[in-house]
């Protein structure tokens, strides 16, 4: 029997439907099918299915083309009723594989590692090798209420909501099921907001008081004003347990810091068992941001040691300084990444060398010019933290082509409900 997926928000609806048989997944959140020889990259489907795809981008000169599946002729046994129907076809991003099973959407994401890793870095590993972990909690969660970070904008009447998938259109929404709970009792969409406005919401797994800001400013909810007073609130204390000890930050409401409840403490546990015992050495912390590694990593270190932290943002680089100013033997350095490490291989400079390094870039990956920097400086082993498996395995080649070979990687899935996961490398020279 066939299955409507169409979602409310369906400004598409009289672009074209054609009937297709759905392949293999692809990064991106997609599955590959094909029509009339042409590759169309289909959203909200699942491999082996038959479904009535409505084409989205269907240009004739196009090489590939785009379309969302409507309904579904035949279901996978790994299809599920969606969790978020709002973000079905033609609706918002950010939760495109709400309607697959939880097992499923792991799967799905190592998949696309291992293809990743095969086509671009040339390396073929076994599935067990690339499988994608849960995140602590999530299975009993059902996979949501994983977010302790949100960014919504107003529509023209004021309503809280997401724009849709590739495109600038606003839709308001009722809920965010990915958020916590926390940010759900806010009620942010029970209001009214200025037309256009950001709205932003941070509550802190570690049950720190919720901020909301409002076009970048502190918004007070009990009042339903923007709170102008120069000591507003504006950052968060964040807390991540690792093993017996338990590490604070400081960080601004606006700035960079992991979207998932678990994932700080989950990244540090892999990291950290990724370097192995690094007491007494020079450990490189790139793209440090407010210091999520830096502090561990200073512990791990010892007196002996030395942890270099390497960030370009103003704002985390001031979070950063609070955070491990009482750790006397962390040099904390702002600046472009690739102009530090290019300027410490200088003969002048005071380090010239690194037992190990950290790299965490963003989602774009650190490329050529900053890994064969990071080479340069001979490192006996690299952790690579991403969030983009493309870029991963691009960099992953290029530290290949370097000297340094792929020892491990860890697939952790703390993007439920999204294409996206975070992976953690192992490299060695």
């Amino acid at each position: 029997m066939a299955t409507e997926t169409t979602s409310p928000h369906d400004p598409a609806g009289d672009a074209p439907l054609v009937e297709l048989e759905i392949g293999p997944v692809a990064h991106g959140g997609h599955c590959v099918a094909r029509h009339d020889g042409r590759v169309v990259f289909v959203r909200h489907t699942l491999p082996g299915e038959r479904v009535r795809v409505r084409l989205t981008e269907a240009e004739e000169s196009a090489k590939f083309w785009r379309g969302d599946a409507v309904e579904v002729l035949e279901a996978s046994p790994d299809r599920v009723p969606s969790v978020w129907p709002q973000a079905g076809p033609g609706g918002v991003g950010g939760g495109e594989l709400s309607h697959v099973a939880l097992p499923a959407q792991r799967s799905w994401k190592s998949a696309v590692l291992a293809e990743q890793l095969r086509r671009l870095a040339r390396v073929d590993l076994p599935a067990e090798a690339v499988a994608v972990e849960a995140a602590p909690g999530d299975d009993a969660r059902g996979g949501l209420a994983w977010r302790t970070r949100i960014e919504l904008v107003a529509d023209a009447q004021g309503r809280a909501g997401m724009r849709a998938h590739r495109s600038h259109d606003v839709h308001a929404l009722s809920s965010m099921p990915l958020a916590s709970e926390a940010i759900a009792d806010l009620d942010l969409f029970g209001r009214r907001w200025r037309a256009g406005a950001r709205i932003e919401a941070v509550a802190p797994a570690g049950g720190d008081t919720p901020v909301v800001l409002l076009d970048g400013e502190p918004f007070d909810l009990s009042r339903g004003r923007v709170d102008a007073r120069p000591n507003a609130r504006a950052a968060v204390r964040e807390v991540v347990q690792h093993g017996d000890v338990r590490y604070d930050y400081r960080v601004a409401a606006s700035g960079f810091w992991q979207v998932h409840r678990e994932a700080p403490g989950t990244l540090v546990d892999a990291v950290l068992a990724g370097l192995g015992d690094v007491e007494g050495a020079t450990v490189l912390d790139l793209y440090a941001g407010a210091g999520l590694f830096t502090t561990p990593l200073a512990d791990a270190v010892g007196e002996t040691g030395e942890v270099v932290a390497v960030e370009g943002d103003e704002r985390a680089v001031r979070d950063a300084r609070r955070n491990v100013h009482d750790r006397q033997h962390v040099q904390l350095l702002g600046g472009d990444v690739l102009r530090v490490l290019q300027g410490r291989q200088d003969a002048d400079s005071d380090v010239v060398h690194a037992d190990a390094v950290v790299l965490d870039p963003p989602r774009t990956g650190a490329g050529r010019a900053v890994c064969e920097a990071v080479a340069a400086l001979r490192p006996t082993r690299v952790v690579y933290v991403a969030c983009d498996p493309a870029a991963l395995a691009r960099d992953v080649a290029y530290l290949a082509q370097a000297g340094y070979g792929l020892q491990q990687v860890r697939g952790l899935d703390l993007f439920p409900m999204t294409h996206h996961l975070e992976a953690v490398a192992v490299l060695t020279r």
